[in-house]
């Protein structure tokens, strides 16, 4: 089992670093933050005394290396990386793909790096918030592009597996848009939502039940990751924020002129109902090849039919996709 560096011990970092260790795999960290390291360390875990010496570490042992800092320190790091684990197994755990991949390129551009995204998190953040069963049963992202290596792909989706989660493959394009939807978004609208529930004054809020806490629970999350993420994926973010608006903007008309909603809530209760579905739904079961030629392209569309990765078995991957009703 291939050893783990990873560089970054918040909620996901420290996740991480608990999960592998959980599975068995030799692993340690590194951490700007001092309060972080210390209740690491108290808890068993092999933490390094800067990120360049976890870094030298991960290059004398061939370990795959993984980025769990926020956007805005990834170039730094990366400066580390391009110095001193040029050649290192490299993968990510941001929330955004696009940027990530480029910053690989231009500062540390002999990596062997595959991006990733596990799909799991909380509202609240450091190493405390942590736990090795965080992404038990998640999905997490691990990029195929045209230029993956397949090998190099594997150890990504093994360490995924690792830490309990199941795989979806896709492209960096096709991630940004996806999350700008399903998690960007979501950010965005709970902030809004949180600001006028305020603006409603005390009575409002003590009046505040389900619905209002559901709805802005995320908005709990620390400013600056949250501006991270999302100011991170500002193109696929743009789209997305245009297309609520405009849903918005239709509920509103209606409502000013009709006094009806019954289009917009009903579009609504569809895509519950159809998230709902997708998560009930039966799956069949194949492999995937990784020795073929279309390897790749068959991983890409099977991310885009909804599809998983759930183990490896020799050269295959084995795979499930959902059965829904027509």
């Amino acid at each position: 089992m291939r050893s783990v560096c990873v560089i970054g011990l918040g909620l996901i970092g420290g996740s991480v670093l608990r999960a592998v260790s959980a599975a068995g795999r030799e692993a340690w960290g590194a951490t700007g933050s001092a309060l972080d390291a210390e209740a690491a360390r108290a808890e068993g875990h092999a933490v390094e005394l800067s990120v360049e010496e976890a870094l030298r570490r991960a290059a004398a042992a061939d370990a795959l290396v993984v980025l769990a800092v926020p956007l805005p320190a990834l170039d730094g790091v990366l400066r580390k990386v391009g110095e001193l684990a040029p050649r290192c197994l490299l993968t990510d755990v941001v929330s955004v793909k696009a940027p990530v991949a480029d910053a690989v390129a231009r500062y540390a551009p002999s990596a062997r790096f595959v991006g990733g995204h596990p799909m799991a998190g909380r509202s609240v953040s450091g190493w405390s918030a942590g736990s090795a069963r965080l992404f038990q049963d998640a999905a997490w992202v691990v990029v195929a592009d045209e230029d993956t290596d397949p090998a190099v792909w594997r150890e990504v989706a093994e360490l995924a597996l690792d830490c309990g989660s199941h795989v979806v493959p896709t492209t960096t394009s096709e991630h940004d848009a996806a999350v700008a939807r399903i998690s960007h978004l979501p950010h965005v609208l709970a902030a809004v939502l949180a600001s006028c529930g305020a603006d409603g004054g005390p009575l409002a809020l003590a009046l505040a039940a389900g619905s209002f806490g559901d709805g802005t629970r995320v908005a709990a999350t620390r400013p600056e990751l949250v501006l991270a993420m999302c100011e991170g994926n500002r193109p696929a973010l743009l789209a997305a924020v245009d297309d609520a608006l405009g849903k918005l903007g239709a509920a509103r008309g209606a409502l000013a002129s009709t006094g009806a909603l019954r289009a917009t809530v009903t579009a609504g209760h569809a895509g519950r109902a159809a998230l709902e579905a997708q998560r009930a739904a039966g799956r069949v079961h194949l492999v995937v090849d990784l020795a073929g030629e279309d390897a790749l392209e068959e991983l890409r569309g099977l991310g885009t039919q909804g599809g998983r990765i759930t183990g490896f078995e020799g050269t295959a991957a084995k795979a499930e996709l959902p059965v829904l009703a027509e």
